[in-house]
């Protein structure tokens, strides 16, 4: 089991059991590295619904979830094993739908419907947006500067596989690198307000921002020049009980 799902399997199995579960009733597919898996473990551990993760190779991974989802490649995907639920659930922000719909207490969403709005809209900035300007702006780092971070042939395989992928070059990055800065500057201000981006309590928009911008915490530039940011990050990761980014 991942190390990061340890507080949603033992410590929460009271609550899993309370609520009717039993312990790793969900199986999270997942890359490790992925913020976009990260966003959905940060969720189910918040909540307290006991789960397992399972690891795939990239690559090969097509192989397991086409079947599962109709044909989609992209994890994660979390299998809830749960009557009266489908049997996969693709897509991050739509797996957040499904947790909190199914399992509504703890909140991810304010009381208000029309902050219930705004908090899915700036997840869903964060996740369409703004995680892919982090994405662009990290897999730059690690093909120059960034080398040394794991400079084995495989992991520079990855990393010019994942640019070839995407798109990513110096041009498309330092694009990315505005979008960021601009977006970040609107994070500050939000958190500055108060100590959640929508509302008074954490939100499926909190979670989107400490998962999809955790990847700059290896990027010395950013700690160096958003202290705050990393700060909030850890605080979130805490509240939901998940272990830390790497460059924590």
């Amino acid at each position: 089991m991942k190390n990061g799902s340890l507080f949603a399997f033992f410590h929460l199995t009271g609550l899993g059991l309370k609520l009717g579960l039993s312990c790793c009733l969900m199986l999270l597919l997942q890359f490790s590295t992925s913020p976009y898996c990260r966003k959905v473990r940060l969720a189910l551990g918040y909540k307290g619904i006991p789960f397992q993760v399972e690891n795939l190779t990239p690559g090969l991974h097509v192989l397991k979830l086409k079947p599962l989802t109709g044909g989609l490649r992209t994890v994660p995907v979390l299998l809830p094993q749960l009557d009266g639920q489908p049997p996969a659930i693709a897509d991050s922000t739509q797996i957040l739908h499904s947790i909190e719909s199914r399992f509504p207490s703890p909140s991810l969403l304010p009381a208000d419907e029309s902050l219930q709005a705004e908090a899915w809209m700036i997840e869903d900035w964060l996740d369409e947006s703004i995680g892919i300007a982090t994405r662009f702006v990290y897999y730059e780092f690690r093909a120059g500067a960034g080398k040394q971070i794991d400079p084995s042939v495989l992991s520079q395989l990855v990393i010019q596989l994942a640019r070839r992928q995407f798109g990513i070059n110096h041009a498309s990055a330092k694009l990315a690198e505005l979008r960021l800065s601009a977006a970040l500057d609107l994070l500050h201000r939000r958190w500055q307000d108060g100590a959640y981006l929508v509302g008074d309590s954490l939100s499926v928009a909190d979670i989107a921002a400490a998962a999809l911008l955790s990847p700059l915490a290896l990027i010395p530039q950013y700690r160096l020049d958003y202290p705050w940011l990393f700060s909030r990050i850890a605080q979130i990761h805490g509240v939901c009980g998940e272990t830390l980014p790497p460059g924590f």
